[in-house]
């Protein structure tokens, strides 16, 4: 349809003429009133918005020298964020001299790992980043 008789039948219609895709080739449009399809539109994206849930990223923080009651409270934090939903970043610090045996390091993690195993899966494994080992764990998908 000729696009000067399209606009006069929108305009009898009392609606606009709306460029769906201007870059088909003949560009195709539409007979509709935008007004209401801007706030059609704008509501099902305050709905989609409503229905999303945000994942927040929590950070535990240990030493490579963090004794085991300190470390079973770590691990039920951890839990607990899991289970409701977040992320956890592990972090394990090392100090001055500590920073020479990374390998308690590692195992603590690995021992972090496996107690938190029951509510969450580790995303990336222990890595060292400058003077700490940093592990990734998220939680495990409701089936």
């Amino acid at each position: 349809m000729p696009t000067k008789a399209a606009l006069e039948r929108a305009y009898n219609e009392d609606k606009d003429l709306v460029n769906i895709a201007p870059n088909a080739n003949p560009p195709v449009c539409k007979i509709m009133d935008y007004g209401k399809f801007l706030f059609e539109q704008s509501k099902r994206e305050k709905e989609a918005k409503k229905n999303q849930r945000v994942m927040d990223v929590k950070c535990i923080r240990m030493s490579s020298t963090t004794e085991e009651h300190d470390f079973n409270t770590k691990v039920n934090q951890a839990s607990k964020f899991l289970k409701s939903g977040d992320r956890i970043k592990v972090e394990v610090r090392f100090r001055k001299r500590t920073v020479a045996h990374p390998q308690f390091g590692e195992k603590l993690l690995k021992k972090f790992a496996d107690r938190v195993s029951e509510v969450g899966v580790v995303d990336k494994p222990p890595k060292m980043e400058g003077r700490s080992f940093v592990m990734f764990v998220s939680p495990k998908s409701a089936k």
